[in-house]
């Protein structure tokens, strides 16, 4: 488990919407996972934060796809569209980019959201504003397609995109595993390759399943509880994972509980308390890594009301992935339940 010390002296010292829900974007203007605190949380591996500032390269498909246009799809706003040409793209998600470039198609992306940080994307142009879209960025890259979702916002530019002519398709946002092949399906068709997305989703649901079929859990056969926690410590905000948080898909198929849920939590999230931390008594806590770089590491996050009481917070016992992966529910969600497993279970025999 990084981030894992024992109360007592420590023999060792040990590295995720599309929007996370209302309740963040109303709290920190953000639409997607990515964040730009800074500071160092340490850890055993040198940390998800490490991976942030090298910028990881995706994987995209093998046989580079040509899209077939014209193709008219259905917007989960009630809109139909017809795109004619994917010669310059703009998603306005991380996850959407990172679906994009993994099709294969990431030399036609003109422009990015601030949360898609990996490497193929990070010299393009941003056309967000603290997570808000700029629809005057957007247009001056000319776009002939721009891809967004429910969370994307304000409301205001994606109608002025609309209204300029370009064709704009907005998808549902990918909340648990089983929305991955969906969602790569939904872009590929909106860019005229749907062959393309039907190898991806495969690839992806195949490296998933593997992974699933690779946890090695405590030989108690004990399910761990698991909280998670959204925290910005420069804006003061600290939450706990509720039913929608977006997390629990994850958790479960890691073998694991989502604390917040099993505690009756219904909301996407709430503040952090000690009665609410009482009452869903993690062993562990997942938090994302800038997140946790932005409290001050494990010490400062054990100065959290309650954190220090719960089993978790007695044992140092917290998992930390990366900000533009964990919930991005995309390509890379292997990855991020590889990373989930090894850290939960990572003194199982």
């Amino acid at each position: 488990m990084q981030q894992r010390q024992s109360a007592r002296p420590p023999a060792r010292v040990p590295r995720i919407v599309t929007a996370l829900a209302a309740t963040l974007a109303l709290a920190l203007g953000i639409a997607g996972c990515g964040g730009s605190d800074g500071g160092s949380g340490g850890g055993k591996n040198g940390g998800e934060g490490a991976s942030a500032t090298q910028a990881e390269a995706l994987e995209p498909l093998a046989r580079k796809p040509s899209p077939r246009l014209p193709a008219t799809v259905s917007s989960a706003d009630g809109h139909r569209t017809t795109v004619t040409s994917a010669d310059r793209i703009v998603p306005l998600t991380g996850s959407l980019s990172e679906i994009v470039f993994t099709l294969g198609l990431g030399d036609r992306v003109v422009g990015r959201d601030v949360t898609a940080d990996f490497a193929q994307a990070r010299k393009l142009p941003v056309v967000t504003r603290a997570h808000d879209v700029s629809a005057e960025n957007v247009l001056s890259l000319k776009p002939t397609v721009v891809l967004a979702d429910t969370s994307t916002g304000p409301a205001e530019a994606i109608d002025q995109i609309r209204d300029a002519g370009v064709p704009l398709i907005v998808l549902a946002p990918a909340k648990e595993l089983a929305d991955v092949g969906t969602r790569i399906d939904a872009v590929a068709a909106a860019l005229g390759v749907p062959d393309a997305g039907r190898e991806l989703r495969e690839r992806t649901e195949r490296r998933i399943d593997a992974v699933r079929a690779d946890i090695r859990r405590p030989a108690d056969g004990k399910r761990p509880r698991v909280a998670f926690l959204y925290l910005r410590g420069s804006a003061a905000v600290y939450l706990l994972g509720g039913r929608d948080s977006g997390a629990g898909s994850l958790l479960e198929a890691a073998g694991a509980r989502d604390a917040g849920k099993e505690s009756g939590l219904t909301k996407d999230f709430t503040p952090i308390t000690s009665e609410a931390l009482a009452k869903a008594a993690p062993d562990a806590i997942l938090v994302m890594s800038k997140g946790l770089d932005s409290v001050g590491g494990v010490d400062g996050l054990l100065k959290l009301p309650g954190v220090a009481e719960t089993p978790a917070g007695m044992d140092r016992r917290v998992v930390s992935i990366e900000d533009g992966k964990l919930l991005n529910y995309g390509p890379r969600t292997d990855q991020v339940l590889r990373s989930l497993v090894d850290q939960l279970y990572e003194d199982a025999p």
